[in-house]
């Protein structure tokens, strides 16, 4: 493969903190690398020297000659006075830029619902993001440097971004390089995983789970004081060879190795232990949602929602942004009232909520962070029975990735990580029974993130989390909703029907223009007509639910046959393809009854 970057004896230091020592690495053609590490270890100077955004101390980086380096970095620097088509294709003739296969894929798949001559300055944050990855992407590039390109996304762009990257930088056509924390994205997109730490890059084949195989495998090595650490990467590959059912379907690294590796390794977390425990700390009823509707003057946000929530029940809820999942959590919290219908709660329910700011630590700015802990509580308990923990604040601070040195740090001086784990520490330690978290992944790097999953494997209450971070949100949840159409509807088969859901949502008003015409002059459903529309409508859920779990089955099967059987394997997939027929037909049906009961 050709080489397209190289840097050599890398050297890079602040006053009082050398963060490479004669660095040496390079990029060929065809390598899609991903580069992880603690935040302040130098992932984002890394990238910015092999851009050439950045000098290095001492050492050099080489570029081949007529390399092209397109560069996304952190910082939003968009014009507000300009134009999204502006931003993106700039003076470029319209009957050039639209006869451009690339640019048109880009645009319909990170613009599509945008105005293309909206003014930047009117856009909230995550869609300056899409815009800014378009503008980037719309370019002609040889290698792409991505600093941190799932930010603001959600779970459809990334998507999006990441089947694209693969189409795009796939071998022998460019390197793509990508700053991330997004863990699904890394595992999806990259063939190589760079490891910043120590002072050091150290390279790993393969994409994230490959890497946290190579890296237990590494770290049985180390010595005593790096036991947490380990634990924490076995626990997690422990997690990825089976936790997750789609990724059984398509091995990313060496099966026997990380089996062998993970044979002792308990369950991630023991649901019937959680749940009985929840029982005895909630009762039976914790939150009911009965037929609740809300709406703010003339939109209505949410509709005829039926929700019971159960004790030790871990959710995830899905939705675009502006669907409705911040009322949802509002309702569950009570900061928000139904428009109609009534939200229940148990006697014994007390519910938490980590939001998107960090309210909690507004007035504890200037005190250390040892003192904010203390004065909440002496010790907390994880976990039941003969596995339940006593742990002091600064041993759950220590959990959380602070040293000791940090505990006489104002809360002021915190990083944007820190602060997300204190105020995560602060709520637990206030012992609700109901925990919600509002992207609770802000900040936080690989390590912290599982640092995080860990202390909620042990965690006992009702958990309701809203992220668009897809490997946590599988990782920490147990099954997901989605709100669509107003409506919250069960996802069976997690996040991958969510995306084919939105699909067929996207395309329903341009396949059916005349059947929506023709319905908005029509009278609404009578009363029975829509009695059995709903009926309908749980049906269908139940049968897709059912079919969903019988093509996990099926796919975790065809994983294990013998892959010298040929007629078999296709026996299985064309099974498996009936099935997924299915399916696409009965959620087409569900589209269009939810349509005539909205």
């Amino acid at each position: 493969m050709a080489h397209l970057l190289g840097a050599e004896a890398l050297h890079l230091e602040y006053p009082t903190k050398v963060v490479f020592d004669s660095v040496s690495l390079g990029v060929n053609e065809g390598d899609r690398i991903g580069i992880v590490g603690r935040n302040g270890d130098g992932k984002s100077s890394l990238l910015a020297m092999l851009a050439g955004r950045r000098e290095p101390d001492a050492g050099r980086v080489t570029v081949r000659g007529g390399v092209r380096i397109g560069v996304l970095d952190q910082a939003d620097t968009l014009d507000d006075d300009d134009t999204i088509g502006g931003a993106v294709v700039g003076d470029t003739p319209e009957h050039e830029w639209a006869g451009d296969p690339k640019v048109r894929d880009v645009i319909a798949g990170l613009l599509g619902d945008l105005p293309w001559d909206a003014r930047l300055g009117t856009l909230s944050g995550g869609q300056r993001r899409r815009v800014a990855l378009a503008k980037l992407l719309a370019g002609d590039w040889d290698v792409l440097a991505l600093d941190e390109p799932t930010n603001h996304l959600d779970v459809e762009a990334i998507a999006w971004l990441a089947e694209h990257l693969k189409r795009r930088w796939a071998p022998n056509a460019g390197g793509l390089l990508t700053v991330t924390h997004d863990r699904w994205f890394l595992d999806e997109v990259c063939t190589a995983t760079w490891e910043v730490h120590d002072r050091i890059v150290e390279p790993f084949e393969g994409g994230y789970a490959a890497y946290i195989l190579q890296r237990v495998e590494r770290d049985r090595q180390a010595a005593a004081i790096e036991q947490r650490r380990q634990n924490l990467a076995r626990k997690e590959l422990a997690w990825l060879r089976r936790g997750a059912p789609a990724r059984t379907s398509k091995p990313k690294f060496r099966i026997d190795a990380a089996n062998q590796l993970i044979e002792d390794v308990p369950e991630i977390r023991n649901r019937t232990e959680l749940q009985s425990l929840a029982v005895s700390r909630l009762g039976k009823d914790v939150v009911d949602l009965l037929d609740v509707s809300v709406s703010y003057g003339e939109r209505e946000v949410l509709h005829r929602v039926e929700w019971r929530l159960a004790p030790g029940e871990r959710t995830g809820i899905l939705g675009v942004n502006g669907a409705g999942k911040s009322t949802l959590l509002g309702l569950i919290s009570g900061a928000v009232e139904p428009t109609e219908g009534r939200v229940k709660r148990g006697k014994t329910v007390k519910v938490a909520t980590l939001t998107q700011r960090l309210d909690e630590l507004e007035e504890h700015l200037d005190e250390p962070v040892r003192a904010v802990i203390s004065r909440l509580r002496t010790t907390y308990t994880f976990g039941s029975g003969s596995k339940a923990q006593e742990l002091s604040p600064g041993q759950l601070l220590e959990r959380m990735g602070f040293s000791s040195a940090q505990l006489s740090t104002p809360v002021k001086d915190l990083s944007g990580g820190q602060k997300r784990r204190l105020q995560l520490l602060l709520i637990l330690l206030d012992q609700p029974n109901v925990l919600i978290l509002d992207e609770p992944t802000n900040d936080l790097d690989t390590d912290m993130l599982a640092a995080m999953e860990d202390l909620l494997d042990s965690w006992p209450g009702t958990l309701i989390v809203v992220s668009h971070d897809r490997y946590f949100l599988e990782r920490v949840t147990d099954q997901q909703y989605a709100i669509l159409g107003h409506r919250l509807r069960h996802l069976p088969g997690g996040v991958d029907e969510y995306l084919r859901l939105r699909q067929l949502e996207q395309a329903a008003p341009a396949a059916k223009p005349a059947a929506a015409t023709a319905a908005a002059v029509e009278p609404a459903l009578s009363g029975a007509e829509l009695r059995a529309a709903q009926k309908e409508i749980a049906a269908l859920e139940r049968r897709i639910g059912r079919l969903t779990e019988q093509i996990d089955a099926a796919r975790t099967a065809l994983a294990e046959h013998d892959q010298s059987d040929y007629a078999g394997l296709a026996r299985e997939m064309e099974a498996i393809g009936a099935l997924q027929d299915e399916v696409a037909q009965l959620e087409e049906r569900w589209f269009e009854l939810t349509e005539q009961t909205g």
